[in-house]
């Protein structure tokens, strides 16, 4: 009898408390919902936003003359020492910027409109660690010769008159002076580092072989800050600025940054408060740093708001030893930076198989890849797929205490062979086959697969291109530890 009563007791209990809970619930919303509809103000609707018109590579507002419906394209230039300064860089929406033989970097510059390039070069040969980042995007690729491997990937993925292998109608100029004083005319320049082309002479190349030069973009190259809220991003109140991992905050200084992407191959960037951006400078023979220069714009100087740097596995394909063929691992992504403002943030990039695009995500406060995409400042871009053997060595500190005028690594390259394909030359296998060789475990990228970028899906055409059939002739300092990333220098 007692515990009936006990039960009974504790459910009357519970009723009482349920019944306060809901009186305590009534008491408090309909006094407030009376006193909003009786004299508080009336919600002002959010603004109507125009329709989101957005140039693919920068993600600034397409002006009058943006060439609506036109494919985007890529030239490969020369970045051996002897080759600069170069010509047309400064055109560029984003400079792509990756190590291949001997230590060497090579350029890829990438452009809205190919009628705005005007002289560009020296033009040199296609490599597929720049190729497989515009292949997505289904741009025009122009280049001097290329690698067996590049071949054999124009092959696999019908790319046809879209990968132009002669330089555009590319021509010479012999009497072209290097930053040292040499030229071929007076036999102290080598012939690879003569090559230009045009707009002229890519137009002329278009008309003449029927390249269909129409295409509609879906979404942007980056996940670019949204230009109709007129704001910019703040990296120092950034979701992520408040996070540390093991090595530091994710978000610190980076009014100074440099990269090392070999042993004698350096890039640095000084940041400007007064233009927002960062003027480029590279490592020279010398052993001094110099400005990176577009001789065709009276040497005006490189600059880029947005300075990113993704690294990764990048080392010679098995089999590929003699000529030093450079494999990038982009099938499972890995740790980058994004500098912007002063200010470097961690990221994370991932991209996938050879058709996805590259993506870039914030860190979580734990330090992994979170599902956001990073939102990136809109303008120009200098992107570095950069070897992760040399992360220990990336700086980005304030500009107090750092030395601009100290010398640097003398550049030097290492001995290799560099032939390009001849028409016909293919590698025996596919290039999931070789793939599958250099990683021991590359099926991350042994499928055809949808494009997603901005957090948008959709699926690139690459069929309908003929197979190709022409002549393929400071102040604080923060550094992560690494393994050991030394090259031998050539005797």
């Amino acid at each position: 009898m007692k515990r009936k009563l006990l039960v009974l007791t504790a459910l009357l209990s519970l009723c009482v408390l349920l019944a306060a809970c809901k009186k305590s619930d009534d008491t408090i919303s309909t006094p407030a919902s009376t006193a909003t509809s009786s004299a508080g103000p009336e919600a002002t609707p959010e603004p109507t936003l125009p329709p989101y018109e957005a140039n693919v590579l920068t993600g600034e507002p397409k002006g009058a003359d943006y060439p609506e419906g036109q494919r985007i394209t890529s030239v490969m230039v020369n970045n051996i020492v002897a080759a600069r300064p170069q010509r047309g860089l400064s055109k560029a929406d984003i400079l792509f910027e990756i190590k291949v033989e001997g230590g060497i970097t090579r350029f890829m510059p990438v452009f809205t409109d190919y009628k705005a390039i005007g002289e560009i070069g020296p033009v040199r040969s296609g490599r597929d660690q720049f190729f497989r980042l515009i292949l997505p995007w289904q741009a025009l690729y122009i280049h001097e010769g290329q690698s067996v491997v590049m071949q054999q990937y124009a092959i696999d993925f019908s790319y046809g008159n879209l990968n132009n292998n002669d330089g555009a109608n590319g021509y010479r100029d012999y009497g072209r002076v290097n930053w040292a004083g040499k030229s071929y005319n007076n036999g102290t320049l080598a012939l690879e580092h003569t090559m230009y082309t045009n707009s002229d002479n890519i137009q002329e190349y278009i008309d003449n072989n029927k390249v269909d030069m129409n295409k509609t973009y879906n979404s942007t190259f980056f996940n670019f800050v949204d230009y109709r809220l007129g704001t910019t991003r703040d990296l120092s109140n950034s979701i992520d600025s408040a996070y540390s991992d093991k090595y530091g905050p994710v978000v610190g200084d980076g009014e100074y940054v440099e990269i090392v992407h070999s042993q004698s191959y350096k890039t640095r960037f000084i940041y400007d408060s007064a233009s927002n951006t960062y003027k480029m400078q590279q490592n020279y023979s010398d052993g001094q740093w110099r400005d990176t220069v577009d001789e065709a714009a009276d040497n005006k100087v490189l600059t880029f708001p947005n300075v990113i740097v993704l690294y990764t596995d990048i080392h010679t394909y098995p089999g590929h030893e003699a000529k030093d063929l450079q494999y990038a691992e982009y099938a499972w992504g890995g740790i980058g930076y994004y500098c912007y403002g002063g200010k470097c943030e961690k990221i994370y990039w991932q991209k996938g198989t050879p058709l996805e695009a590259l993506r870039l995500y914030y860190l979580t406060e734990d330090g992994q890849c979170s599902d956001t995409p990073v939102e990136i400042n809109t303008g120009k871009s200098y992107v570095a797929v950069t070897d992760v053997d040399f992360a220990g060595n990336f700086v980005h500190s304030k500009l107090d205490g750092v030395d601009l005028s100290s010398a640097t690594t003398v550049t030097y390259e290492r001995s290799y062979v560099e032939d390009d394909a001849k028409a016909g030359d293919t590698l025996g296998m596919s290039t999931d086959d070789l793939t599958n060789n250099a990683t021991g475990a590359g099926e991350a990228e042994n499928s055809n697969t949808e494009d997603t970028t901005s957090g948008e899906s959709y699926t690139e055409d690459t069929t309908g291109s003929e197979e190709t059939t022409g002549d393929t002739t400071g102040g604080e300092e923060h550094v992560e530890p690494s393994a050991d990333g030394e090259e031998t220098p050539a005797e």
